[in-house]
């Protein structure tokens, strides 16, 4: 049951980035274009997204488990910390180069688009430089 519910709720994810033009680059780098012919739809569906994601959370905080009877594991970190800024802005740039973040990417990927194919290479070629580097590294 929880694979097939895994499964839908990524296809709705995914019909929802294409209705929503998240999964096309052009959009997104509209969207981005604050001095040029800028696209200010993306704001909405991401202030959409914020409040239901929101309101989920906070119901989720009341619970133990799941729907489905998982536990909950919601995130505790509070602190913003260099790890999170760096990260943060690795996202942004590779988002304002390449017009795809991971969800659109794969979603554009599944579509056949060209550049999402590049991408997603390029997107898990730096998760396992993140891996190499994240298990040498010493711990504080």
């Amino acid at each position: 049951m929880t694979l097939f519910v895994s499964l839908l709720a990524g296809l709705v994810f995914g019909l929802g980035l294409i209705v929503s033009g998240m999964a096309d680059p052009a959009k997104v780098l509209g969207f981005l274009d604050l001095a040029g012919r800028w696209d200010p739809s993306l704001a909405f569906v991401m202030a959409g997204a914020i409040g239901i994601a929101s309101i989920a959370f906070l119901a989720a905080r009341r619970r133990s488990v799941s729907l489905l009877g998982a536990a909950m594991r919601l995130p505790s970190a509070r602190e913003i910390d260099r790890r999170l800024v760096l990260g943060s802005l690795v996202f942004g740039v590779g988002w304002g180069i390449a017009g795809f973040c991971p969800g659109p990417g794969l979603v554009a990927l599944g579509m056949g688009e060209g550049k999402a194919f590049v991408f997603v290479l390029a997107m898990l070629a730096g998760m396992g430089l993140f891996e190499l580097v994240e298990h040498r590294a010493p711990r504080a």
